[in-house]
């Protein structure tokens, strides 16, 4: 009998400490609303959230868990995606229409997920419609851990820039013209944290962190700051080596993070954003004020790289190093994972087009373009049900023709593969994937062969979520695919992604484990076929 109290008191130790480890959990309520606002200077509507435009920022540490409960007060369904978090093991959380069934209106969605071993600056964003071009989006930081050193010393200040493309159409405008076959015009302006200027202030000798996302619709930008240098210290969520630039290109959907020492004398200061691989250049200024300035900015914008110059960006990309040493969000060295010395078991060939169908601009990967059926594919796959998507709907290589479908491409987990970007237009392009980061090991221009393996960068090469693919040009990328689940391929060029240049990847295993995969949750939205079943 006391042997038995022994282990009873034992075994409720040990639930204690369990229990006391546990990562802290973050509980948000956030109001989805349309407001009014003039970021072009004109009146115009966007979508507001607690009143905010850009939204809150969310601060976190890694492994925080976060409870956030999405009321949707617009006249259209709405989900939030979280651009860059891996949703370890929890593709229901994706915020995505494959994944997720939007949140109707005068409704609420709970989302949980856990900042997993992830250190970093991201974003999140509208999913659905052209939301996006309206707003809705902000900032998703993720700071490491107090036991984990980071390689530079704490800043004494910390900004967020969103700064990306703006329209002054409406959303619902946007999607008519998409939605008639026509691309999307060429934007009106470009913002910063969702004004034309914005001011930014420090004291000189100190060094600050400029955290600056791409949140815009189509266009990469070029961003420079006035007399100052850029100390690239980390990107979407690699401690990277720290090499010094003028300025830096952003494509859609990436951000990167910079030290920026207040080393000049004492006076105000353009920060600069200006589009990149446009015939009309867009900039947007902001202002770095010194705390001690007596002076307003002065003297005309600094000029950035040649707007066309794509060659110039591509020796940028390839100065960009992961920082072999250094811990991220884990304690051990980020190099410990040999990621150049592993045989992908395939390489899978992605071609992007934008092929004319029955009279109507779309958008395709190698050959389909994709078009969303009533059902998340996640819940279909989930109870079996037939008839919403089949597995290898789309190639793993390009093919001619296009044509219209809900496109699936089955992988199996644990799998260790090469994804090669082929951009045969001349349009600069940005790829997305959902629940991962992937080694980023090759640019080439021309036509991608198995020999353009020889350029690729097997050492050191960082590990990002989204990638720019140059115009006439080819990016490669190793992923290892320790995620199940199904996961968003997208171009983060959103008018692109609207009208069909997008897949999704079925990571899966036939071994159902909640070591592999947690359960659909309780609290599940349940639409098209799957509406009315029950969570099992």
């Amino acid at each position: 009998m006391r042997r038995l109290v022994v282990l009873f008191l034992v075994e409720i130790l040990a639930l204690n400490s369990i229990v006391e480890a546990e990562d802290a959990y973050k509980y948000y309520t956030w109001t989805v609303t349309y407001g009014t606002a003039a970021p072009l200077d004109a009146p115009q509507q966007v979508i507001l959230i607690n009143g905010q435009f850009p939204g809150p920022t969310l601060d976190t540490v890694t492994n925080d868990n976060i409870v956030l409960n999405l009321i949707n007060k617009l006249d259209q369904p709405f989900l939030l995606t979280w651009n860059g978090i891996k949703q370890r093991k929890n593709s229901w959380q994706d915020g995505v229409y494959g994944t997720n069934c939007p949140i109707p209106p005068n409704s609420n969605y709970t989302y949980k997920f856990q900042t997993k071993d992830q250190i970093g600056s991201y974003t999140y964003f509208p999913s659905t419609l052209m939301h996006r071009a309206a707003g809705g989006f902000g900032v998703l930081n993720i700071y490491a851990r107090s036991v984990i050193p980071v390689p530079y010393a704490k800043p004494d200040g910390d900004f967020s820039l969103l700064v990306g493309d703006w329209y002054k159409t409406g959303h619902k405008e946007l999607a008519q013209t998409l939605d008639a076959g026509k691309p999307l015009p060429f934007p009106d302006g470009i913002l910063i944290n969702g004004r034309r200027r914005s001011s930014f202030s420090g004291n000189q000798g100190k060094t600050y962190m400029f955290r600056v996302s791409n949140v815009g619709l189509s266009t990469s930008f070029n961003f420079r700051i006035q007399g100052h240098k850029l100390k690239l210290v980390e990107v979407e969520g690699s401690n990277v080596l720290q090499n010094v630039y003028d300025s830096l290109d952003v494509h859609v959907g990436q951000s990167v993070t910079l030290l920026v020492v207040l080393d000049q004398p004492p006076k105000d200061y353009y920060i600069v954003a200006s589009t990149r691989f446009t015939e009309t250049v867009l900039t947007a200024t902001a202002v770095l004020h010194y705390a001690n300035s007596q002076s307003p900015v002065s003297g005309p914008v600094p000029a950035g790289p040649t707007a066309t110059d794509v060659p110039w960006s591509v020796d940028q990309a390839r100065s960009y190093r992961w920082n072999l040493t250094s811990n991220a969000a884990r304690p051990n060295p980020q190099g410990s994972f040999h990621y150049g010395k592993i045989t992908p078991s395939r390489t899978i060939l992605i071609a992007n087009s934008a092929p004319v169908i029955s009279g109507k601009q779309r958008y395709a990967v190698n050959g389909v373009s994709y078009i969303n059926p009533d059902t998340p594919l996640k819940l279909a796959d989930h109870f079996n049900i037939p008839g919403v998507f089949s597995i290898n709907s789309i190639q793993s290589s390009p093919s001619s023709g296009a044509k219209i479908a809900t496109a699936v491409m089955g992988a199996s987990l644990h799998e260790f593969i090469e994804i090669v970007f082929i951009n045969d237009e001349e349009t600069i392009q940005t790829w997305h994937l959902d629940g991962y980061d992937f080694w980023v090991v090759g640019f080439g221009a021309g036509q991608w062969s198995k020999d353009s393996r020889k350029t690729y960068n097997l050492e050191d090469a960082l590990t990002r979520h989204t990638t720019q693919v140059y115009p006439k040009s080819w990016t490669a990328i190793l992923v290892s695919l320790d995620n199940q689940g199904m996961w968003n391929v997208r171009s983060a060029m959103w008018g692109r992604q609207y009208l069909g240049q997008q897949f999704y990847l079925r990571v899966y295993n036939p071994t159902p484990s909640l070591a592999n995969e947690y359960d659909i949750p309780s609290n599940a939205l349940l639409c098209g076929k799957a509406a009315g079943r029950r969570h099992i």
